[in-house]
């Protein structure tokens, strides 16, 4: 589809009788794994086809208005337009060398990074871990060799070949927890660890007391913190129209780059649930990949919008 078609197709559907709002679905339960194989495979895999169509943050940002009332969206409910900073324009793929790779690189998934209040449910407890235990985590993976990259890095070793540590791993949060700046962001700087934070959006647009605030979240992409998308409201993508995906994937990235000046490259899956075509407009917006709640520790070439944790 030619950058010219889908946006068309996006126009078209904001006349379109209005796409009700699904209602955000409860967190799974967060995989660790504990790895002991660390050597690269050459594969043949099945590639996908490069996306040849494009979506634009200035198109998407004059789109996003006429998506948002198309959608259905609460009252409550805001686009943000932030100016401040420039909005950043999302960076091409590396070049790959054509050189098929499978990496054995863990990336461990975080929530919460703080104990549960009394009488929490079972869905927040499973969620949390205490600031002591997570740091415990950090030394016991400093004591292994383990040596913590970003998924940028990742990235560039699983297309071009670039070097990486020799027991690398990934720290990736999601959902965007006020305790993530509180208690992860201080430990990681104290630890000399990085991570890469998932956040929602709407939360921070909404100044809600339990998530990030712009400024915290400006101030850990400052320290070093790769900062990606996890969507506007932590919704189900999967068998979503064109224009709702561009609103939840592209409103979030807009609002995070307007903030930080930094391309956002990098997407994680509410939930988990996503579909190809969830894939394809991550692709055609320039994200370069996106994680998922699959077990797994085997990070593909191919499947870069489809990482394992």
């Amino acid at each position: 589809m030619t950058s010219l078609t889908l946006a068309a197709a996006i126009l078209l559907s904001c006349g379109a009788e209005p796409v009700d709002t699904p209602a955000p679905i409860s967190l799974l339960d967060p995989i660790t794994v504990t790895p002991s194989v660390w050597a690269e495979a050459t594969i043949t895999p099945e590639r996908r086809p490069t996306p040849t169509a494009t979506l634009s943050a200035t198109r998407v940002a004059a789109v996003l208005p006429a998506v948002a009332g198309a959608a259905g969206q609460r009252s409550a409910t805001t686009v943000v337009s932030p100016s401040p900073m420039p909005t950043a324009t999302a960076v091409l793929l590396p070049t790959p060398d054509g050189t098929p790779r499978a990496l054995q690189v863990p990336v461990l998934m975080y929530h919460y990074v703080s104990d549960p209040p009394a009488g929490a449910g079972a869905v927040r407890r499973d969620l949390s871990v205490s600031p002591e235990r997570f740091r415990e985590h950090l030394k016991m993976l400093r004591a292994g060799g383990y040596e913590t990259i970003s998924l940028h890095q990742l990235t560039l070793a699983l297309q071009t070949g670039a070097p990486l540590p020799a027991r690398p791993v990934i720290l990736t949060f999601d959902d965007g927890y006020r305790d993530n700046y509180v208690n992860a962001f201080r430990i990681l700087k104290e630890e000399r660890m990085s991570g890469t934070f998932f956040v929602v959006t709407r939360m921070l647009d909404e100044q809600r007391s339990d998530y990030l605030t712009w400024g915290m979240l400006i101030e850990m992409h400052l320290a070093g913190m790769e900062i990606g998308s996890h969507s506007y409201e932590h919704v189900n993508l999967a068998g979503q129209s064109d224009a709702y995906l561009i609103y939840q994937v592209l409103g979030s990235r807009e609002a995070i780059e307007a903030r930080t000046g930094e391309p956002v490259r990098f997407f994680c899956y509410p939930a988990g649930h996503y579909d190809e075509r969830t894939i394809e407009i991550l692709q055609q917006a320039n994200y370069w990949g996106a994680v998922t709640i699959a077990y797994g520790v085997e990070q593909r070439s191919d499947g870069l919008y489809e990482l394992e944790r």
